[in-house]
């Protein structure tokens, strides 16, 4: 091209839960049933929406009014009840106005990272999601500054990591938390959450908690939401029904912004996010206007209850199944649905392999692999070639670490074992090879 199109940080921009699908689907071309693993999609593992979650819908689209545009914040009444909801908490006060819709909240991450000037960085969690990295990496045209999580002391913030890296350097404005966290399964307990507030404070920083997790909870774990923490901080939550309706094809999910008027230059990046929003008019209609019906029925507590504790059980199954293998750092979640599997120090190297059933696939995966690829990524793509199950190496999450991420979505037991059973063969024969 007559000149260079592509800024910096566009190479930041990957996004290997999903990339890797294209390698799966080729391998179902060769008629490989594939095991899924790489993806937080619940209704995909099997999991179904209750008849009365449902028949709120159904409802709904009798109504002529779903049909049409909401505010370009979203519906006023939806707004109502969610704030009113956080103000029942009885701590951090919200209006309806400090809540805004998105279609999702990769759209809601995509607004408030592209607007922030390049050198204003947010530091978050690695390894973090991969969405909130790309977008934080590819506005600043640099790769993501971050603190560490540490897999040696149950996934929890190296806070002393944290402080070290606001306090040197100056360009770093807001702190980025993912609680209950993705990918590790971890939840934030609250003395933790009131450190990262306190040194917000102190370095006149605001904050983002990504709370999309935040109703499922199990293990006796215990949190607390951004609300009852944040004091006068000024910060953005964001929240979601892709997760605990779970609805993820509606695509909704929205932005509490707290204490904008402490902070001038914070009310300013929060109305441009609501700017950049009214450019697009509005979002998606139908899934607003459920919210209230939904999350006020009466069976809705329960519910959430019954998912978080069927989470929970799958959780300590996978713990017992994988405790006994010798080559990995395993930590049992108590939140969100992901664990983070990390392969101990100098267990992967570079000549391993696993036995590949036929040509076509052994050529297949020798056209996927390169030898500047970090190693966990080489696991991976074995695993799928040889064992059909579609897992997401740690190293796509901006970390360092080497291992894998795995869901514990799948509600048919017989294909829980399967995917059990070959991902512990396949970890074992590759480590031993």
């Amino acid at each position: 091209m007559r000149q260079k199109l592509l800024r910096e940080g566009a190479d930041e921009l990957s996004y290997e839960i999903r990339g890797i699908v294209r390698k799966a689907e080729q391998l179902q071309k060769l008629g490989h049933p594939i095991y899924w693993e790489n993806i937080g999609d619940p209704i995909q593992k099997n999991r179904k929406l209750p008849d009365w979650i449902k028949s709120i819908i159904a409802d709904l689209l009798t109504d002529d009014k779903t049909y049409a545009y909401s505010h370009s914040k979203g519906l006023l009444e939806t707004r109502e009840f969610l704030a009113a909801k956080t103000n029942g908490l009885n701590d951090t006060q919200i209006s309806v106005d400090d809540i805004t819709f998105f279609n999702g909240l990769g759209d809601a991450i995509a607004k408030i990272y592209q607007y922030l000037l390049p050198t204003a960085r947010v530091i978050g969690p690695s390894p973090t999601y991969s969405t909130h990295s790309s977008a934080e990496a590819a506005h600043a045209n640099h790769h993501p500054i971050t603190y560490k999580l540490d897999p040696e002391n149950q996934w929890l913030p190296d806070l002393q990591d944290l402080r070290n890296k606001v306090t040197y350097n100056p360009n770093i404005v807001g702190i980025l938390v993912i609680n209950p966290d993705n990918p590790t399964g971890m939840v934030y307990p609250r003395p933790i959450l009131e450190q990262i507030v306190a040194i917000a404070t102190e370095f006149n920083l605001f904050l983002i908690f990504d709370e999309i997790y935040e109703n499922i909870i199990y293990n006796n774990a215990e949190t607390a939401p951004m609300a009852k923490i944040i004091g006068q901080v000024p910060g953005i939550s964001l929240k979601g029904i892709s997760k605990e309706v779970p609805w993820p094809g509606a695509r909704c999910g929205w932005a509490k912004y707290y204490n904008r008027n402490q902070d001038a230059e914070f009310n300013k990046l929060c109305q441009t996010i609501d700017n950049a929003k009214m450019i697009e008019v509005s979002s998606t209609t139908l899934p607003q206007h459920a919210i209230p019906r939904i999350m006020s029925d009466v069976r809705y507590v329960e519910f959430l209850k019954e998912t978080s504790k069927s989470i929970g059980e799958r959780s300590k199954k996978l713990h017992a199944f994988f405790a006994e293998i010798p080559y990995v750092n395993f930590n049992l979640t108590n939140g969100a649905f992901y664990n983070t599997i990390i392969f101990k120090k100098g267990v992967l190297k570079p000549d391993q392999a696993l036995q590949i059933s036929d040509s076509n696939t052994e050529a297949l995966l020798q056209s996927w692999l390169h030898p500047e690829m970090p190693l966990d990524q080489r696991f991976v793509y074995y695993l799928l070639a040889a064992k059909q199950v579609c897992v997401v190496p740690i190293s796509a999450f901006c970390s360092d670490l080497l291992g894998f991420r795995i869901t514990l979505l799948e509600e048919n037991v017989a294909d829980q074992m399967v995917i059990y059973d070959r991902l512990k063969a396949g970890i074992l024969e590759y480590c031993e090879n």
